[in-house]
């Protein structure tokens, strides 16, 4: 008879497919068990799907984003735990990965995974299953019968194309179609990171190791996944996609020749943009590349430096320049309030938003506020008190909210204001936009965000959804 692994993905607002799931699942054995997902996302009353599935579950296994994801989470988790004391509750994740030790303050949670889980899950059901002890499984830290924590040694990445591919036949694909409003799949074919992004967590979890699957393999499952569910885009969840450019022509060929009929969208650095021959760009637009999405962060040279981005604002509009000709869209992501910036480092940056969003309407330039997230260089630098316990970071909204203690309420407020009159100042707009669209583009180009009554006016009959 074969044993249930129950994974749960906590509630969130987007329903991206829960990959990270998907793959650790995909490792088990399916003829000895039987994995179980379950998406808070897609429940109306989550934890009663879980209960379902406790009782004669082998273990509870959970993913777990820093955020508002960790309390929902924790309400699953002391649900399950009620209902089954002896359940083992193993989390991995970012979160985990980040603070190993930490987690298993919860006396709900037994074992934490860190870094890549696939491997780890798999020996570690195992031994579940076997009833052996899991001492000397690498890349996990668990709570001893003692209460004493062990923190085994880290486990290397491996090698994706030693990974079965994914099993989306444990998830309800057409209900992630019709929640995003698209045929839209999510794929990741690579994992890691080989850059030292001082805001960025991923240098501590991966140590700026990246492996990824070979194109010839990501063309043949990408092929069997459309033709089983016919999406129409493909959204690459890889963080640097474009990481190597021979890789990236690869792939695209294997799209051509399967003559799939699809789009899709991925990650790309300034840096890694303009090493991509005019020819080569085109290339990736004839497979389906639509659009992509390039992490400038800040419009100032000095603060490039500091965070230690390895990119140039000369990169940056060269690969706008590129991108508008071929009318690909690009997703512009920024960052202000970052230590030590200053206001004329804002300034600049506020400049490179106009510039950039007047090039093309199919150009998006969101703007986040930093904020210490775990494991990053920058926060491990500065003096910044985070939250101690598991509550606290729950409410540690990293996307939203408030500015961080190097903003000021004068620049705050000039940035609030900014983000909105910039949303309709240029892209696509209606005739009934028309007004507020010529307004937006005179009160940008001036810098003056005074009596912002048509953002009090928008922002009462369309609130903006919550990105947490």
């Amino acid at each position: 008879m074969k044993q249930k692994v129950l994974l749960y993905n906590p509630q969130a607002v987007f329903f991206t497919m829960p990959l990270a799931l998907l793959s650790i699942g995909s490792c088990l054995d399916r003829s000895r068990f039987d994995v179980r997902i379950v998406d808070g996302r897609l429940e109306k009353d989550p934890i009663s799907s879980i209960l379902e599935h406790v009782d004669d579950a082998l273990c509870l296994g959970i993913t777990v984003l820093t955020g508002a994801p960790i309390q929902d989470a924790l309400d699953i988790i002391r649900a399950a735990k009620k209902r089954r004391p002896d359940l083992p509750v193993i989390c991995g994740g970012w979160h985990p990965s980040l603070f190993p030790k930490e987690m298993l303050q919860e006396a709900g949670i037994d074992i934490t995974v860190q870094g890549q889980g696939e491997a780890t899950f798999e020996e570690l059901v195992e031994k579940l299953a076997g009833n052996e002890a899991i001492d000397n499984i690498s890349g996990l830290t668990f709570r001893r019968s003692d209460s004493t924590l062990v923190q085994n040694p880290p486990r290397p990445l491996l090698d994706m194309n030693e990974l079965p591919p994914p099993d989306f036949d444990l998830i309800p694909v057409e209900r992630y179609f019709k929640l995003k409003g698209q045929r839209q799949l999510d794929y990741i074919t690579s994992i890691g990171c080989p850059f030292r992004c001082a805001f960025c967590a991923d240098p501590f979890v991966y140590g700026r190791g990246w492996q990824a699957v070979s194109a010839t393999r990501v063309g043949e499952e990408i092929e069997k996944l459309w033709q089983k569910y016919r999406f129409t885009d493909l959204n690459f969840q890889d963080e640097t996609y474009f990481t190597h450019k021979k890789r990236v022509l690869d792939i695209s060929e294997e799209f051509l020749k399967r003559d799939l009929s699809i789009t899709w969208a991925a990650t790309m650095r300034a840096d890694q943009g303009v090493r991509l021959t005019e020819e080569a760009f085109r290339f990736c637009i004839e497979s389906g590349l639509r659009r992509v999405l390039i992490g400038v962060e800040t419009g100032s040279p000095r603060m490039l430096k500091k965070i230690l981005k390895d990119t140039k604002i000369e990169q940056v509009l060269q690969c706008a320049d590129m991108c508008a000709r071929n009318d690909v869209a690009v997703i512009f992501s920024f960052i202000v309030g970052f230590p030590g910036e200053t206001d004329e480092d804002v300034m600049l940056t506020v400049s490179l938003i106009k510039q950039l969003r007047a090039m093309s309407p199919r150009f998006e330039t969101p703007i986040f506020y930093f904020k210490p997230y775990p494991g990053s260089q920058l926060t491990m630098d500065s003096d910044v008190e985070l939250p101690q316990s598991l509550g606290e970071w729950a409410r540690f909204d990293y996307v939203q909210g408030e500015a961080g203690p190097w903003v000021s309420k004068e620049v705050y407020r000039f940035i609030e204001r900014f983000k909105f009159y910039n949303r309709y100042a240029w892209g696509q707009s209606s005739w009934r936009r028309a007004p507020l669209r010529l307004i937006s583009r005179l009160r940008c180009k001036r810098n003056w965000f005074d009596l912002p009554i048509e953002k009090v006016v928008m922002q009462r009959l369309h609130p903006e959804q919550e990105l947490s």
